[in-house]
């Protein structure tokens, strides 16, 4: 009996024979942990989640999984974990799976809850490190599917910098209603259409059963399939790894690729912070550029910067946007999902179009084990006749989206999204929100006209705290007809989902006595894309004069895990990190 359970302990698939044994002298970490008759008590354990004598000879991979049926992102990632753990083995190294947590962002949107989003990605940053660093893994595999976790684990890459790839869950599938392809955004708009009287209650209902049919992050190029492929043009995943549909077996593939390339990347002792170079990330910036992405590229992109001890700032976002065109027509500004992308070909054709224009730094050392341009060189082009990306001479927008504003609103600077079908220039007057609440309720109440900036603000990372995403405000002003109409400011941020004229991640924000904060309803305020300016219409006596009135809200988070994040958080223009550096 005692055998049996022993035996069941293990679900995976046992490999055979190992494929190419990895050396001893591999096991930097792990040897500590279990070799010598002083680990015995250790590998007592070991033996009881199934080990062999012959695996504490072997390096530890661990196998992170983000699984959770929190979210359709994250559904299907522990069986995906088991075929990187079966990768991961086969190669010769022993695979240990182990979970950490997610959150939803979509299902929290609008909500108290939505302040934990950002909140998470250093939770799970913290315990994947936590983990690897207890257990003495030799290299990592990390499988992320929703918004926060995907930047959390390329963060915990960096910082404990051991032989690692990560591992993009994948894209959902549209669904289909009344013959139409929708998404969770469709949704999300939908609600500002019931409020605005065009659409009933059964079609809500309708609509809400079919936007997602299935397991796979968020269908457009949205946050998650932004930052899988920003990770991937890091170097961190491999080819196509963020081009591939959750369920299919080409996921199932890359995943067992993955432990594969982790063993060779033991074997050769190509650690992280080989591949997270200066020349990695502007890469990363490049494709996110091109690929129309979500404004939290940049939070995510110079947190994991942080964590890689690469100095990375919003100027460097604003020096490459001037050269970068965008070149995919992806959803929310544009036409496609990233499901049509995957059909064409997935990121790699962009990524060669990107690197024959010069665009791209060749020589960046990937996960492979080769440069981005060895890895490119047999990779063809689009299919003749497909519109969802546009040639670099022929692009949808000559110039970057993400566009880095500076003024005596957003001195340190603030990021607004800016496909160019929303105007360049956009003036008028204030009303202001202490709270996304208030503004969506507003907003849905018709109280929101055209010709208003909607201000909402004390939602950045301390004032927040946890800088929630403004999906729910954006969309209803969509859904409402006000997209062209009404810009919208905060020191909050964006979900990858919004479009229309908006500026987040406004710094320094209003709990620490922000321009932000000094803002009353009916001020002018001017948002200039071209000239890169965002500024409300009063002499800096008045400002002073309103400054020096202004006292700091006491916030209602006195305990607990957003009391610890609000007193650690930096600003947005470095990430919003807790971790100094």
């Amino acid at each position: 009996m005692i055998k049996s359970l022993a035996m069941s302990s293990s679900r995976r698939p046992q490999p055979t024979a190992p494929s190419t044994p990895v050396p001893a002298a591999s096991r930097r970490f792990s040897s500590a942990v279990v070799d010598g008759a002083a680990r015995a008590a250790g590998r007592a354990m070991l033996h009881a989640v199934g080990f062999s004598r012959e695996d504490f000879a072997k390096p530890q991979i661990g196998v992170c999984s983000t699984w959770s049926q929190v979210t359709p992102c994250n559904m299907h990632i522990d069986q995906l974990a088991r075929e990187a753990a079966t990768g991961v083995d086969a190669a010769g190294a022993k695979g240990i799976i182990f979970n950490t947590i997610t959150v939803s962002d979509g299902i929290s949107m609008g909500t108290e809850g939505m302040k934990y989003s950002l909140v998470s990605r250093e939770v799970i940053a913290d315990s994947i490190e936590t983990v690897a660093g207890a257990e003495g893994f030799d290299g990592l595999v990390t499988i992320g599917g929703c918004d926060k976790n995907m930047p959390a684990c390329a963060m915990a890459i960096a910082r404990l910098d051991r032989p690692a790839v990560f591992v993009y869950g994948g894209t959902i599938m549209p669904g289909i209603w009344r013959g139409q392809p929708v998404d969770i955004v469709s949704v999300f708009e939908a609600v500002g259409k019931h409020a605005a009287g065009t659409l009933g209650d059964a079609d809500l209902a309708d609509l809400e059963q079919h936007a997602c049919p299935g397991a796979g992050s968020c269908g457009g190029m949205y946050t998650a399939n932004t930052m899988a492929s920003a990770i991937e043009a890091l170097g961190l995943s491999l080819p196509n790894s963020s081009a591939q549909a959750a369920i299919s077996p080409e996921k199932r593939d890359d995943c067992r690729r993955a432990g594969e390339a982790v063993a060779r990347l033991v074997r050769e002792g190509i650690t992280p912070r080989r591949i997270l170079t200066r020349q990695a990330f502007e890469n990363a910036i490049t494709v996110v550029i091109a690929l129309g992405g979500s404004t939290n590229a940049v939070l995510h992109l110079l947190a994991i910067a942080r964590a890689a001890r690469v100095k990375l700032t919003l100027d460097d976002f604003t020096r490459i946007g001037k050269r970068v065109p965008v070149l995919a027509d992806l959803k929310p500004s544009g036409k496609y999902v990233m499901a049509e992308l995957v059909r064409i070909g997935g990121l790699t054709p962009l990524m060669k179009r990107l690197l024959d224009a010069g665009l791209l730094h060749g020589d960046a050392l990937t996960v492979t084990g080769r440069t981005v341009a060895e890895n490119l060189r047999d990779v063809a082009d689009y299919p003749a006749g497909q519109d969802v990306v546009y040639d670099v001479a022929s692009p949808v927008k000559k110039d970057s989206h993400l566009v880095v504003l500076r003024g005596n609103l957003a001195p340190e600077g603030a990021v607004a999204k800016i496909s160019g079908k929303e105007g360049e220039r956009f003036t008028g007057r204030a009303i202001v929100f202490e709270r996304e609440e208030a503004a969506l309720a507003a907003i849905l109440a018709g109280r929101v006209k055209a010709g208003h900036v909607v201000v909402i603000r004390y939602e950045g990372p301390q004032g927040g705290p946890g800088m929630r995403e403004m999906l729910s405000p954006t969309s209803a002003l969509i859904g409402r007809g006000l997209a062209n109409g009404v810009a919208l400011i905060t020191d909050g941020r964006f979900s990858g989902g919004t479009h229309g004229f908006v500026v987040g991640h406004v710094t320094p924000e209003a709990a620490v006595g922000g321009p932000l904060a000094l803002v009353k309803n009916g001020d002018a305020i001017t948002i200039d894309a071209r000239a890169r300016a965002i500024d409300v219409a009063l002499t800096a006596r008045e400002l002073s004069a309103r400054r020096k009135a202004w006292r700091p809200k006491k916030s209602a988070y006195d305990r607990g895990v957003l009391a610890k994040y609000r007193r650690l958080v930096g600003p947005a223009s470095g990430g919003a990190v807790t971790d100094e550096v």
